[in-house]
């Protein structure tokens, strides 16, 4: 994929495909996505209960999720989480996307579809790791370029662009170190 060819939802890097994903695993109460988005991708997204709502109620609005009540003995009846079928093509167009390379995008949105490409096909993870492998050595030759054009008395352009480029190198060593683990995994060898 070329850099230029992202998904648009990139620059929000939005919780929405991490609760779609979810969902597309199973349907699930509110609670019970909180508990698993925790537990999961805690690590990754840090949102509270009442963000979770707040987002369940977008994407019911937006038709992507259907909610039914279910009443409860002595409790207040709860709502179940189903994916629509809209849901479901938003979220796999989103899963086969790639990320841009960027610190935060790939701290937050690869790792997110990362793990439900795993849980889908290992395989799959595999693919979508050697992918943003290549998208991320693509965007470092380009920043290095520009970087061996900018002029020398440009010393805060020099230093920014050093930072990403050395960001990048970072993103590229935990990419190869993502690829062993999968690959580790996959042959049911202890990972790292």
């Amino acid at each position: 994929m070329s850099i230029s060819e992202y998904s648009p939802s990139i620059g929000s890097v939005s919780p929405e495909y991490a609760l779609l994903g979810f969902l597309s695993l199973d349907s699930a109460h509110g609670y019970e996505l909180h508990q698993k988005l925790t537990a999961e991708l805690g690590q990754v997204w840090h949102l509270s209960q009442s963000q979770i709502y707040s987002i369940l109620n977008r994407l019911e609005r937006k038709g992507l999720i259907q909610g039914t009540l279910q009443e409860q003995k002595k409790l207040p009846p709860k709502r179940l989480y189903k994916l629509t079928t809209a849901g479901q093509e938003r979220f796999d167009d989103w899963l086969g996307s790639s990320s841009r390379p960027s610190a935060r995008v790939i701290r937050i949105e690869f790792i997110t579809r990362l793990f439900f490409a795993y849980s889908r096909d290992p395989d799959m993870a595999v693919q979508l790791v050697e992918e943003q492998i290549a998208d991320t050595q693509a965007r470092l030759q380009q920043l290095e370029d520009i970087q061996f054009t900018q002029p020398t008395g440009k010393i805060f352009n020099q230093m920014g662009l050093d930072l990403r480029i050395r960001q990048l190198n970072s993103i590229l060593d935990w990419l190869i170190s993502c690829r062993e683990t999968l690959a580790n995994s996959q042959k049911g060898a202890p990972t790292a």
